[in-house]
């Protein structure tokens, strides 16, 4: 009998893996924040990424200093799993190119990924793409993956052109800024809940960003809640993400926010049990149709209860032994 093929190779032929990042994206700028959210990835483990912001975390006028904060973090010990990133000024800003060359220079081999803030168009995305690539150049560095924040008009209309841009790895959907941009015709309860899931344009852009997310092999990341305090709605805003709007990503503003994200984003215990149970059935012969518990699946169905185990990974989720020896025999640990 032939040796027993690995899911990820089994099941998606010759498309491109998309890349498995973690559930949360957690945004943090000032000094004891950063350094606290440092602490709290070390004790969880990779399950949440950490943004530091160069952008509305750095004070005016001390920009340069608070881009060199950021590379000292994310270059120092604290950094255990090299799943820091940063968010830099917007392309044209009189920061950017500064931003982009202090990270590179002092850290580039330890950030994650870069995040662009507030491009008008998918020329701006390109723009800062070539920008960002010619100081990895310059700097002898790897190039860093990339994500945009969508939070303009421009972006919007453009969003299927900037997913399809081959360095961006994720879209973000910026809540706040989108809002503000229409002036006052969409009210301040669409920034809250529930109204972020209610008001029509609010929706039309989450959903418009997460198809073209999806339609290019790139991961969608939720917009934020305020509402840090109230553990049982944002539990519910994340359920509402991941479950309806099809995101599996989402920003956290506040330590507090990470672990109730992680835990909505997760998978139950029994479809953890129910994909474990039918990739291994399925492993077992050779990735043919089988009847599973009264139905009949083929890899179209293997795809999706795969990516189930996978968010099982990503979110730090108990594994049945055999899955884990057979799907992922190293720990993400």
């Amino acid at each position: 009998m032939s040796a027993l093929l690995h899911p990820s190779k089994a099941l998606f032929g010759n498309e491109t893996p998309r890349t498995a990042l973690p559930v949360v994206d957690h945004y943090c700028g000032v000094e004891a924040r950063m350094r606290k959210s440092l602490a709290l990835q070390a004790e969880l483990g990779p399950v949440f990424d950490i943004t530091l912001d160069a952008e509305d975390g750095a004070p005016v006028g001390g920009e340069a200093e608070h881009a060199l904060l950021i590379a000292e973090l994310a270059t120092s010990a604290a950094n255990r799993f090299g799943r820091v990133g940063a968010r830099v000024h917007p392309f044209g800003h009189a920061a950017f190119e500064a931003d982009v060359d202090t990270l590179l220079s002092k850290a580039g081999q330890r950030l994650a990924y870069l995040m662009i803030p507030k491009p008008e168009s998918a020329a701006d995305v390109d723009r800062a793409a070539i920008a960002i690539d010619a100081a990895c150049e310059r700097h002898g560095q790897p190039k860093l993956p990339l994500q945009v924040l969508i939070e303009t008009h421009g972006a919007l209309r453009e969003v299927f052109r900037i997913a399809a841009h081959p360095r961006i790895e994720s879209l973000s959907f910026g809540l706040m800024d989108f809002v503000s941009a229409h002036g006052g015709a969409i009210p301040k309860a669409a920034m809250e809940l529930p109204g972020q899931f209610e008001h029509p344009l609010v929706v039309r852009a989450k959903l418009e960003i997460a198809a073209a997310a999806h339609a290019f092999g790139k991961t969608p990341s939720h917009c934020v809640v305020t509402e840090f305090r109230d553990a049982t709605a944002l539990a519910g805003a994340a359920r509402r993400a991941a479950r309806e709007f099809g995101y599996t990503r989402m920003w956290s503003i506040h330590p507090d926010q990470i672990r109730t994200i992680v835990e909505a984003f997760a998978p139950a215990a029994d479809e953890i049990a129910e994909a474990a149970e039918l990739l291994l059935a399925a492993q077992s012969q050779q990735w043919a149709p089988i009847s599973f518990r009264d139905r009949l699946h083929d890899r179209a169905s293997y795809r999706y209860f795969w990516t189930v185990l996978e968010r099982a990974q990503r979110t730090g989720r108990a594994l049945p032994a055999e899955a884990r020896s057979a799907f992922f025999p190293v720990s993400i640990g």
